[in-house]
């Protein structure tokens, strides 16, 4: 099967649909397939075979958070030149109601459309004023993923029409056979995320972590991300500054190694996640996860069988919870093989065949779908462009 996919963020900038696009990608041509992604990237960033770069991106605050997204006339016609040369029997698409690729896509494109909703938002003024402009490009999809029942609700509720839940995907294995590193052993918590993003929570867990440290002196902290660390540890006092490791942007294999080392992972976010790719990496490497109560991390880890939730925003809470689990071997062990059980639903080699069965659901007696002129007149001007 030829099949096209499209990246909405940038590619340069690591991000949870960064790493789910090129983990299917990556899935579907070990199966066999021919796969071509589509994704915006600045100039001189290295990029695998299978990507084909848009265009630099331009920075758009979107979902409590800023994305980098390509969208314009030169992206409309680099989009058209892509889909008119992979001659794709089917099209993903990532976030297609955001400002970006994956809805210039659906303006040109022709043929069975599969498209996968990420995001979770509250029902927006904005959301509800771009509605005729993206309707009916979104009417062209055959057929739609969320990636969590809450990404699910936020597609019902803004644009109509409903999904299929299917989760992003984990390979299990390379995070469950990773080799821990005995530097970050021993009474250890990790964070990973970017530190200068407010909703990850860091500043919640640096709060909690001098509470910690007064029940378990021991403990440490491992902060993998990036963003200013100086601003970051300002946060904590003086003398507390050694017990916390500021490791910057790590690999995917040190991020497993972290993962497999440390004796609890905490997500102290505060918002706007949908889904929780981090908590099911962690889960898969075996460490006990601590997470805040979002309803997405709650559906993640089970109701909390599989992990222990705490207030959101509550930094004693978290402390208390992490003191607990830091002084509890037998209960982090209790996680760890309750966690093993639970990620096998979110592997590729589940997550994958599920997506494989819809695009073989839209390809099979699919007639062409043609350009819709009724889409815009920006769509009309853009497909003359380049």
């Amino acid at each position: 099967m030829r099949i096209g996919i499209v990246c909405p963020y940038s590619w340069d900038v690591p991000g949870g649909v960064q790493f789910h696009v090129r983990d299917l990608a990556e899935h579907l041509i070990r199966l066999g397939h021919t796969v071509s992604v589509l994704a915006p990237s600045d100039d001189g960033t290295p990029l695998p075979p299978y990507v084909v770069s848009a265009g630099r991106a331009m920075a758009v605050p979107y979902n409590g958070s800023v994305a980098r997204l390509s969208f314009g006339p030169l992206s409309a016609a680099r989009v058209r030149r892509w889909v008119h040369d992979g001659d794709f029997d089917v099209l993903h698409l990532h976030e297609p109601a955001a400002p970006s690729l994956a809805l210039l896509t659906c303006w040109v494109a022709r043929g069975p459309i599969v498209a996968t909703f990420h995001t979770s938002n509250p029902r927006s003024r904005a959301m509800v004023a771009a509605y005729p402009i993206l309707q009916p490009a979104l009417e062209k999809i055959s057929a739609r993923i969320a990636v969590s029942e809450y990404a699910r609700r936020t597609l019902v509720e803004h644009l109509g029409g409903d999904a299929v839940t299917i989760p992003n995907g984990v390979d299990v294995g390379f995070f469950s056979d990773a080799e821990p590193k005995a530097e970050w052993q021993g009474s250890t918590i990790g964070f990973i995320g970017r530190i200068d993003e407010s909703r990850k929570g860091l500043p919640v867990l640096l709060r909690a972590f001098p509470r910690i440290l007064e029940r378990q002196p021991q403990a440490r902290l491992l902060v993998a991300g990036r963003g200013d660390t100086r601003e970051a540890a300002g946060l904590l006092p003086a003398a507390l500054r050694d017990r916390v490791d500021f490791l910057g942007m790590i690999s995917d294999e040190d991020k497993a190694r972290l993962l497999r080392s440390v004796d609890v992972y905490a997500a102290p976010n505060l918002g706007g996640e949908s889904f929780g790719i981090i908590l099911v990496e962690a889960m898969s490497a075996g460490a006990p996860v601590l997470a805040s109560d979002l309803d997405a991390f709650s559906q993640v880890l089970d109701g909390g069988t599989a992990g222990v939730l705490f207030p959101t925003g509550d930094a004693d809470a978290l402390a208390g919870a992490a003191a607990e689990l830091l002084a509890d071997p037998a209960r982090r062990a209790a996680l760890r093989e309750r966690a093993r059980r639970h990620v096998r639903r979110f592997d590729w080699s589940t997550v994958g065949s599920d997506i494989l069965a819809v695009y073989e659901t839209v390809t099979e007696g699919a007639s062409t779908v043609a350009p819709d002129d009724r889409l815009s007149p920006w769509s009309r001007l853009w497909s003359r462009s380049g």
